[in-house]
């Protein structure tokens, strides 16, 4: 008798290969039929992945609204060792000096919410503790999107349009503290004001541009006055290079800003400009005082940043001219700053073309640790982080002495996670030509140490 013809078992597990023209059919029909289920169970996770939605997000029933937690916890440890001439003349409270003291506290302690109103409205409100009894909002604003022209507007408290390393958020920036100039020029960053933020549809340009009042009411709720004190700022930025095959591991920015600031010449005056020494000092130690008969300022400020893998180059500079009446002399102050940082294992510095500032961080590996079965240890070390930054400023111009900084920062960054690092500052400085008291020229040399840990959420 001839042998048994082969037949192929079909089987939704296995595919038995012969050479006999049935079992290619049968090979065929069960491979389609597979395809046919991938392609049933795909439909069926897309289904209830859209019914799911974002679980981060709470929607109302009724109105149509929707509501996203966000937050962060900064903790930091300073210590300030003084090295030269007097350091605490500089960091004096109301003419009387003062040793700068070692600190550990909450730099950061941010509480909010962010959502969206029906049709075409969005809004956030964000709190901060960090300063215990004294809690203060920081963005907090309703707004409009997808406008002809416009494209997005925001009404309230918001950041002013200069200084990428302001524009930056805190959760991404390289370094503690921000460069003497971008302090200085804009401090605490946020104002109570309208605003615009576009994109071109190739993502090469953005640019956000609105006038704002200059006083500082996050603490206040509001502003009150004759003089409105308004200021018309913008920036314009383009992504000059963009590596897409890479995911973003090269690019190159370029941006230019300036703003045009009416300032009243009364007690209310915020023709000011004061900073702390890049770190995270009880007073600022540069500080022009409310320039007297400032009748308005001009400020235009440049920054470029290049990015090749794991290595990231940045440069901001700005200049600010002070017009002031009744015979007093015009002054102008400038500064600027240039880092480098390398990632030690190899990531990159994330950018955001739509905003044109820092995208956030994400290592390789988790930092993690565990023991195993055998007795050994398995972990994994995040990602490492090495920076230096030059930073100069000159705040001392005719009659305004507010004191001329220096500073060297070295910096090491730990990122444990994308939203979890820690990290450690050394800075170098030196203040000087700053007036105290009525007394001029006064100068300090020091060293700080700061360290930072950080989540958000």
């Amino acid at each position: 008798m001839g042998a048994a013809p082969s037949v192929a078992t079909v089987n939704h597990n296995a595919i038995s290969w012969s050479d006999n023209p049935a079992t290619e059919v049968a090979i065929e029909d069960q491979f389609l039929g597979m395809q046919q289920r991938l392609a049933e169970l795909e439909a069926g996770l897309e289904e209830v992945a859209e019914e799911a939605g974002d679980k981060s997000i709470v929607h109302s029933g009724s109105s149509k609204s929707t509501m996203k937690v966000s937050g962060r916890v900064h903790v930091d440890a300073w210590g300030f060792d003084p090295t030269g001439g007097d350091v605490a003349a500089l960091n004096s409270r109301n003419g009387s000096p003062v040793d700068p003291q070692n600190r550990l506290g909450f730099r950061r302690l941010r509480f909010g919410v962010k959502g969206t109103i029906r049709d075409n409205m969005n809004y956030k409100i964000e709190m901060e503790f960090a300063g215990g009894n004294r809690s203060e909002f920081r963005d907090a604003y309703l707004g409009w999107t997808d406008l002809p022209v416009l494209q997005t507007l925001l009404l309230g408290n918001q950041k002013r349009p200069y200084g990428l390393d302001h524009l930056n958020s805190s959760r991404y920036n390289v370094f503690l503290e921000r460069p003497f100039v971008i302090e200085a020029n804009n401090q605490d960053a946020r104002r109570l004001g309208l605003a615009s933020y576009g994109y071109s549809e190739d993502l090469r340009w953005n640019w956000r541009y609105g006038v704002w009042n200059q006083q500082n009411v996050q603490s206040l709720g509001n502003y009150v006055g004759d003089h409105l004190q308004l200021e018309a700022a913008g920036r314009l930025a383009s992504t000059l290079w963009y590596d897409e095959v890479s995911g973003g591991r090269g690019y190159m920015h370029f941006a230019v800003s300036g703003s045009h600031a009416d300032t009243a010449q009364n007690p209310t005056n915020e023709s000011r400009f004061r900073t702390r020494p890049e770190a995270r000092s009880a007073n600022r130690w540069i500080d022009t005082g409310k320039i007297k008969d400032s009748d308005y300022f001009n400020l235009l400020g440049l920054e470029t940043v290049v990015n090749v893998g794991p290595v990231q180059f940045v440069g901001e500079y700005q200049s600010v001219w002070v017009n002031r009446d009744l015979g007093s002399e015009d002054v102008n102050f400038n500064g600027g700053y240039f880092y480098v940082s390398y990632f030690l294992t190899g990531e990159h510095m994330p950018w955001d073309r739509k905003s044109g500032t820092l995208g956030r961080i994400i290592p390789f590996q988790n930092f993690w640790m565990v023991n195993r079965c055998d007795g050994c240890r398995e972990a994994g070390w995040g990602a490492w982080q090495i920076a230096a930054r030059y930073s100069n400023a000159d705040y001392s111009d005719g009659d305004v002495l507010g004191g001329a900084g220096e500073s060297f920062t070295f910096g090491l960054n730990w990122y444990w996670n994308p939203n979890a690092r820690m990290q450690f500052n050394y800075i170098n400085g030196k203040i000087s030509d700053r007036e105290v008291d009525a007394s001029d020229n006064v100068f300090g040399d020091y060293d700080i140490y700061g360290v930072r840990w950080m989540v958000d959420f």
